[in-house]
């Protein structure tokens, strides 16, 4: 197997799986479960995930385990409230609402287990065991968590005393990058997640301790709510890029269709310049901007957004954060993508237990149309787009990345670059990136990596730019794994083959193959 993970942890917990016996899902699931226990501030088990697998021997598939909105059985006394507005320097500045009403429904325990079922080969007690282990015996800060917290720890997590020692060091002091902690409260949760399953934070006691602290302090989420949340298997998205066939999260995703209009475009143009990628983005995101974000019906809205490109072109559209990624590919060739976040979090934990909240209710870029302004069990927009992709020659590539709205853009820009120009994963990684934003009232900004070749099109385009003196994680962490076919990494025979994974310099990454 070849695996893409956030951590080291999470790499090994992969590769431990396959010498146990497990395929590219089982890998897959083990490092998704590590990263969420042992991420604090960036992921959390109780947050959403999307997991994209194509089988060796099957048709791609989509299980959607995002987050919804929560609110069943409710008063309407409870809508609207319950949240606190926290003001940060991170990212420049980042406006965010937390707190127990700012917490949704989360799916992402309910995807793996049912990815398990559907496609793992090992028990579901195997794969949560790592995660358990690394809990308890300690596992070193990864850098992303360390940079967030430095801004957040005080004003996020400082007012709910577990969460703050869930990000705190055993003397109430910050973590540094790389210094080894502890949630031993979170990893007895794991233990009994292993023997129960999902249904341990839906009916079990942990569902029923969230549901009572939800209660009393002015959330949202009810026992109707966890009893009723279902991971939905979805069809992905198909698109050919060159001798590609890519598979990319379907609606109500945002971030797939997204994708694939960008990919669709890069396809249409054939050879294409940093003027043509700055210009599939101003129009895509533009539409983006004006429709999909304050839309109320996201499948509606991404399979008219298909449509509409199909029939017009780019001339028929109108003119958060924390994210982690596991990429998995194995000898078979079966390969899969699995992101995954829980917003900026809420702040808050779950009494005794260890388990961060979400709060992806109070991220104000993917609520726009305002606080708990959507019928409970609607799933929320997602950036999120992992992605799986073949070629004739067996070629299987698994691919994601976290980074908020440039996701898309970051995959549109890696894979054109390996599907439609032949290049190798680390090099299509590692290529200056550039990233159209839209926003209200203002011109639209061109950021981007600076480059001469950038440099030129953004001042021929007549655009203002912003240029990053290097790589950033701005521009998202790519992770991708690969098990090339006969025809080798550029398609002709060459290149090389067998397994091989590729991290992003840009972020934190742990790249490993057996």
């Amino acid at each position: 197997v070849a695996v893409a993970a956030p951590s080291a942890v999470a790499r090994d917990a992969a590769l431990a799986m396959v010498r146990d016996g497990g395929n590219a899902v089982d890998a897959a699931i083990a490092a998704a479960l590590v990263a969420m226990s042992t991420e604090p501030g960036i992921v959390s088990l109780m947050g959403g995930a999307f997991v994209n697998i194509w089988p060796a021997d099957g048709d791609p598939e989509l299980i959607d385990g995002n987050v919804e909105m929560p609110g069943r059985g409710a008063g309407p006394e409870r809508f609207g409230t319950g949240v606190r507005r926290v003001v940060t320097a991170y990212g420049g500045g980042v406006t965010m609402y937390a707190a127990h009403g700012s917490v949704a429904n989360a799916g992402a325990v309910q995807a793996l287990s049912l990815a398990r079922d559907r496609h793992g080969a090992l028990p579901w007690t195997d794969l949560v065991a790592p995660a358990s282990v690394a809990c308890r015996r300690g596992y070193p800060l990864g850098g992303a968590a360390a940079t967030y917290l430095e801004y957040v720890r005080e004003p996020l997590f400082g007012e709910d005393p577990e969460a703050l020692r869930v990000v705190s060091g055993p003397d109430g002091r910050a973590l540094a990058a790389g210094e080894t902690t502890r949630n031993e409260a979170l990893a007895d949760v794991l233990d009994r997640l292993a023997d129960e399953g999902p249904a341990l934070f839906t009916t079990g006691e942990v569902g029923q301790a969230l549901v009572a602290d939800m209660a009393a302090n002015g959330g949202l989420v009810t026992a109707e709510d966890l009893e009723s949340y279902e991971a939905v298997v979805r069809i992905p998205l198909q698109r050919r890029l060159g001798e590609w066939i890519v598979a990319l999260n379907p609606p109500p995703s945002i971030g797939g269709p997204m994708l694939a209009v960008l990919l669709g475009e890069l396809v249409r143009r054939g050879s294409w310049s940093w003027r043509d990628l700055i210009e599939i983005q101003r129009a895509v995101l533009t539409y983006r901007h004006q429709v999909h974000d304050v839309s109320r019906d996201l499948e509606r809205d991404g399979l008219r957004l298909l449509a509409e490109v199909k029939r017009h072109g780019l001339a028929g559209l109108p003119t958060s954060a924390s994210t982690a990624h596991v990429s998995t590919v194995d000898s078979d060739g079966t390969a899969c993508a699995i992101t995954f976040s829980a917003g900026y979090g809420a702040g808050v934990a779950i009494p005794g237990t260890g388990l961060l909240l979400n709060n992806c209710l109070g991220e104000p870029e993917l609520n726009r149309l305002g606080l708990h302004n959507l019928a409970p069990g609607t799933r929320l927009a997602s950036n999120m787009a992992p992605t799986t992709a073949r070629r004739p020659d067996g070629t299987a590539l698994a691919i994601g990345s976290p980074g908020a709205d440039r996701i898309t853009t970051a995959l549109m820009q890696v894979l054109g670059r390996v599907c439609l120009h032949g290049e190798g994963l680390v090099d299509a990684i590692s290529a200056p990136r550039v990233h159209v934003t839209v926003r209200a009232d203002l011109p639209v900004r061109v950021d981007y990596e600076d480059a001469p070749a950038i440099d030129e099109a953004v001042a021929a385009l007549g655009l203002e730019g912003n240029a990053y003196p290097g790589p950033h994680m701005y521009f998202g962490g790519v992770g991708a794994a690969c098990r090339w076919g006969t025809a080798g990494v550029a398609g002709d025979g060459t290149g090389g083959g067998g397994l091989e994974a590729a991290g992003d310099l840009r972020r934190a990454a742990a790249v490993g193959t057996t």
